[in-house]
């Protein structure tokens, strides 16, 4: 069962409310956001480092613990003891 990461609110996003009011990425979606991102840069938004590397995300942004990044030594959080940081 996936968690919902308290980083970023389940966003997948740092900082996110410095989004324009017309880019929430729940309803243009991820690939939007961070195109957006990536294209301006007077902001401080970035994809969550909890759930992602600040250039994409283990699994599903904004969740820890699913099939593509599995809890445990052999996921993408070996480096914290198997655990996402805001576990």
């Amino acid at each position: 069962m996936t968690t919902t990461c308290t980083r970023c609110e389940g966003s997948g996003f740092l900082n996110a409310e410095q989004l324009p009011d017309d880019m929430d990425v729940f309803e243009v979606g991820h690939d939007a956001v961070l195109a957006w991102v990536n294209s301006d840069t007077d902001h401080d938004v970035a994809v969550c480092d909890c759930c992602g590397d600040t250039e994409s995300w283990h699994g599903s942004p904004g969740e820890h613990y699913g099939s593509d990044d599995p809890p445990g030594n052999d996921g993408p959080y070996a480096y914290n003891g198997g655990l996402s940081e805001c576990h």
